[in-house]
C-alpha cells in the first residue's frame, strides 16, 4: 500500500512539475487577431565569428539571394564581394549578431507587426548546433525586450529518408524548454498561445517532393507528444502543408492520412509560395475561394485554420546553380510596388480570415522577406537582385501593420493598397 501511495505521489509531483514547464503568462493568449511572420534567422556573414564563408550572400559565381537588405540601420555589418552603383562596397547584415535580431524586432514593434515563428530546421535540431541555438535566445530576449509574439515551427527539410523519424524533434523540444526556456522565457513572457496553449509549428507535411513518407516518421507520435506529455506536453500543434491539402491534388501527397493528421492539430497552415500570381487572371478569386472553402472544412473539423500570403518571389541566382535547364527569372512573380501584397492580405481577410501568416519576414533568397529592403541593390554582370519598385525601404513592414489594424477592424478593410499620408 505504502509503494502504492509513492508512486502516486510521484505520478502527481511529475505532473505538476510538468504544469510548470511552459508558464501559464503570456501578453499573447491567442493566435486570433494577429499576424505572425516567418524568422529563418539562419543568415551568416564572413567575420561574423561562425566561421562562415560568405555563408548567406555567396559570390559573383554562386550567390542564393534575390533581394539585397537595407543595411543602415544595423550596428554591425559586413563587407561583400559586391559593388554598389556609386562603387561603394556592398555590405550584409548577420543574424548571428544579437543587435541584428534585436533591430528586426524592434521593426516589428514600431510598424506593428505582432511577432515570428522562428524556423527551426530539422538539421538544427538533429545536431542542436550551438549557432542556431544562440539566435534563438536573442530571438527571445529581443521578443520580450519589444513586447512581440514568438514561438518555434519544426521545418522538416533535413529529415532523411530512410532510418530517420521526428524523434529528434521530440528530444529538441525537450531542450528548448529545459535549457533555452522558449515557453518561459526570462523578463516579459510573450509565447504565442492559441486557446491557453503554446503554438508549436510542424511544416511540410504532405508536399510530395519530400524524400520522407508522412505515415512512417512517427509524425502522429510527434504531435501526442507535443499535445499530451505530462511534462512537456500541453501545446497547440500547427501543421504546415501544401495549399491543396484539403482537396489531395496538384501541389500536395493524395494521400487521406494528412486529413487524419490534421484533426489531431489545433491549426493548419497552408503553403501559398508560388502558388498565386498577379500575373495569372482572376489569380486573387482562386485564392478567394480556397480560403473559404479552407475555412468551412476546418469549422467542420474543429481545427483552426491560418491563411498565408506573401509579398512576391524570385529565385533567379541561385536556380542557375539548381536547375540550369530551368533559370527562374528574376521576380517571377513580381511585388508590383506592393499591390499584390495587398490584394492576398485583403483577400484573405475579406474571406474570413482571423489571423494571418506573413511568408516570411526575412526571407531574402526567394525575396519574400517584408523586412527592410534595398532599393539600391549591387550591380553585377552575372547576379540579378530585384529593387523596391521605388518604394521605401519600409514599405513592406509599414503594409503589414495596416493590415493588421483591418485585421482587428480599428480601420475599413480596403482592397485598394492604403497610402501613407
Amino acid at each position: 500500500m505504502k509503494k502504492g501511495i509513492i508512486a502516486l505521489l510521484l505520478l502527481i509531483s511529475v505532473q505538476v512539475s510538468g504544469q510548470r514547464k511552459h508558464s501559464k503568462q503570456t501578453s499573447y493568449p491567442a493566435y486570433n487577431g494577429l499576424i505572425m511572420a516567418g524568422y529563418q534567422g539562419w543568415f551568416r556573414a564572413e567575420g561574423d565569428g561562425t566561421n562562415a564563408r560568405r555563408f548567406a550572400y555567396g559570390n559573383e559565381e554562386r550567390s542564393g539571394i534575390d533581394l539585397w537588405p537595407d543595411v543602415s540601420e544595423y550596428a554591425k555589418t559586413y563587407a561583400t564581394p559586391w559593388k554598389l552603383a556609386n562603387g561603394e562596397n556592398a555590405r550584409f547584415f548577420s543574424s548571428y549578431d544579437k543587435s541584428t535580431v534585436d533591430l528586426h524586432f524592434k521593426w516589428m514593434e514600431e510598424y506593428n507587426v505582432d511577432g515570428v515563428f522562428m524556423q527551426r530546421f530539422f538539421s538544427n535540431a538533429r545536431g542542436r548546433d550551438s549557432v542556431s541555438s544562440v539566435i534563438l535566445k536573442n530571438a527571445f530576449a529581443a521578443a520580450s525586450r519589444h513586447n512581440r509574439a514568438i514561438a518555434v515551427m519544426y521545418d522538416l527539410s533535413g529529415l532523411r529518408a530512410s532510418g530517420e523519424d521526428c524523434s529528434a524533434l521530440i528530444e529538441d523540444w525537450k531542450y528548448l524548454v529545459d535549457q533555452l526556456k522558449v515557453t518561459d522565457q526570462p523578463g516579459k513572457k510573450t509565447y504565442l498561445h492559441h486557446n491557453g496553449k503554446p503554438v508549436v509549428a510542424i511544416w511540410g507535411v504532405g508536399f510530395p517532393d519530400r524524400p520522407y513518407n508522412i505515415r512512417n516518421i512517427g509524425l502522429e507520435r510527434l504531435i501526442d507528444f507535443l499535445k499530451n506529455d505530462p511534462v512537456y506536453g500541453g501545446c497547440a500543434v500547427m501543421l504546415g502543408v501544401p495549399t491543396a491539402w484539403r482537396t489531395l491534388n496538384a501541389d500536395c501527397l493524395n494521400d487521406p492520412y494528412l486529413h487524419t493528421l490534421i484533426r489531431q492539430s489545433d491549426i493548419v497552415l497552408p503553403w501559398a509560395v508560388q502558388r498565386y500570381s498577379p500575373l495569372l487572371h482572376n489569380d486573387m478569386d482562386r485564392f478567394r475561394d480556397n480560403t473559404v472553402d479552407d475555412i468551412n472544412w476546418c469549422r467542420e473539423n474543429n481545427v483552426a485554420y491560418v491563411p498565408c500570403v506573401y509579398p512576391g518571389f524570385s529565385w533567379h541566382n541561385l536556380s542557375r546553380y539548381e536547375f540550369p535547364d530551368d533559370v527562374k527569372p528574376v521576380g517571377s512573380i513580381p511585388r508590383q510596388g506592393g499591390r499584390f501584397y495587398w490584394q492576398m492580405l485583403s483577400t484573405a481577410l475579406n474571406a474570413g480570415a482571423s489571423m494571418l501568416y506573413v511568408a516570411m519576414f526575412d526571407e531574402v533568397n526567394e525575396a519574400t522577406a517584408i523586412f527592410k529592403g534595398s532599393d539600391n541593390p549591387p550591380v553585377s554582370k552575372v547576379t540579378s537582385f530585384i529593387d523596391m519598385d521605388g518604394k521605401p525601404s519600409d514599405h513592406y513592414l509599414w503594409l503589414t501593420g495596416q493590415a493588421a489594424r483591418m485585421l482587428r477592424h480599428e480601420i475599413p478593410l480596403t482592397f485598394k493598397m492604403p497610402e501613407r499620408k
